[in-house]
């Protein structure tokens, strides 16, 4: 009992206890971490990276850099292998991290494998007695349920906040990803990416991700990675690193009223296909240029970003059943994702400053978005290209004043032999020059 004279709120009202999370969280708590990073980021100068300007000044060859950091949040999933859950934008490109637990331990996370595409990461962590949360299936959550978010906002510390499930099923948020986000009105601040969206049995349900801000503070809309996208990639993650996706292998673009009359089809939502890729599944379902998809496994297809995110949250393998117009007449065809298929190129054979470079076409994703150029799909740690500043997952626009798109014209140009090599790359940042000597 408190003791007297001290405001206390009863245990019960008349014969009902009053309602409370803290029994429930009591046990989803010690399962969500706080994860703090730093990334030693090189620093790019005009002067300072022209080799001749340090020869000229007696400068140091090698790379001045600064280091980043970042906090965020990540949820134990697995408590005998120490599996965190939590966002690629947390823990991607990370040279350390440091994963804390509610009970003050503090653990070097191993990066298990992170997918950009869905902003889901694994980290590892050495340690026992650890406490992890089940996995609800987020297929069943419905508009209007109870949910709770807890993570670490701002740096502050474990955060719980509550609401509802305020929308299903979101996407068409900016940004290159695949999305089928939670909609939610519990608060959800920076700091909180990574954490938990547990149901009130304690269930998670969804990683937190993004917020929509106009101001950058919580307005009530925040968003959430459903379980049933997270456990699949999660799965993978823990299997391969990476995520290995099927493709339809088409190109499509959305259906309106004037290319509706062109093709002489009444359609008032769904895709066109545009290419269909030699070989790809999609040509082995029979589909052609100027057919309308309306439909994937019964889900209408309001956009070309409908039709992406469909073939990127399903795993490889899959088959589809796609709902499909022409000559005015609908037909139901099977596709199964296949691998797609990527020229890739040994940038020694182009030349030898290239040498520990590869080389591939740009993923259909990419293309897709209207992005043209060649992928650098992997970097030598100590080739002359790494040395220049040339990373995995650059994208080569240009070699230098010529414009590349395709894996192609980067053979032609390259394999020139230029006597100074200047490669126009883009990346997260923006465009700049790469000079490999």
């Amino acid at each position: 009992m408190p003791a007297p004279g001290l405001a206390a709120l009863p245990p019960a009202v008349g014969a009902q206890p009053l309602p409370s999370l803290a029994p429930m969280l009591e046990k989803v708590t010690p399962a969500v971490v706080n994860i703090s990073t730093k990334t030693r980021v090189r620093v790019r100068d005009p002067y300072f990276d022209d080799p001749m300007f340090r020869q000229f000044f007696g400068l140091p060859g090698t790379p001045r850099e600064r280091v980043e950091q970042s906090l965020g949040s990540g949820v134990i999933v697995d408590a005998a292998k120490g599996y965190v859950l939590t966002n690629n934008h947390v823990v991607g490109g990370a040279d350390d991290i440091s994963v804390t637990l509610q009970d003050g331990r503090t653990l070097k996370g191993k990066l298990i494998g992170t997918d950009p595409d869905t902003d889901v990461a694994v980290v590892q962590i050495p340690a026992t007695g650890l406490k992890a949360l089940p996995l609800a299936d987020s297929s069943t959550l419905r508009v209007g349920d109870f949910v709770v978010a807890v993570g670490d906002p701002f740096g502050l510390g474990q955060t719980v906040t509550s609401g509802i499930v305020s929308a299903l099923g979101r996407s068409g948020l900016g940004g290159s990803g695949y999305q089928n986000f939670i909609q939610t009105d519990a608060s959800i601040n920076p700091g909180n990416s990574g954490g938990a969206l547990v149901n009130l049995r304690g269930e998670l349900v969804g990683i937190n991700t993004m917020i929509f801000s106009p101001s950058g503070g919580n307005v009530g809309i925040g968003f959430a990675i459903p379980t049933r996208i997270t456990s699949e990639v999660m799965q993978q993650l823990i299997a391969h690193g990476k995520v290995r996706r099927g493709s339809l292998g088409v190109q499509a673009q959305d259906i309106t009223p004037r290319i509706a009359r062109i093709l002489g089809v009444k359609a008032d939502s769904g895709v066109v296909v545009t290419q269909v890729a030699t070989g790809s599944a999609a040509e082995a379902a029979g589909l052609q240029p100027g057919d309308v998809i309306g439909a994937i496994d019964g889900k209408r297809l309001r956009s070309a970003d409908d039709l992406r995110n469909a073939e990127g949250l399903l795993p490889l393998g899959s088959t589809l059943k796609l709902d499909v117009l022409r000559d005015g007449k609908t037909r139901s065809v099977s596709a199964t994702l296949t691998p797609e298929k990527l020229a890739t190129l040994d940038g020694g054979r182009l030349d030898p400053r290239l040498a520990g470079v590869s080389f591939s076409d740009l993923p259909q994703q990419l293309r897709g978005q209207g992005i043209a150029g060649v992928a650098v799909s992997a970097v030598g740690s100590r080739s002359r290209a790494a040395l220049a500043g040339l990373q995995a997952n650059d994208v080569v626009i240009g070699v230098g004043n010529r414009r590349v798109t395709s894996l192609r014209e980067l053979q032609a140009l390259a394999g020139a032999r230029p006597r100074q090599l200047v490669l126009v790359v883009a990346d997260d940042d923006g465009a700049h020059y790469v000079v490999v000597q």
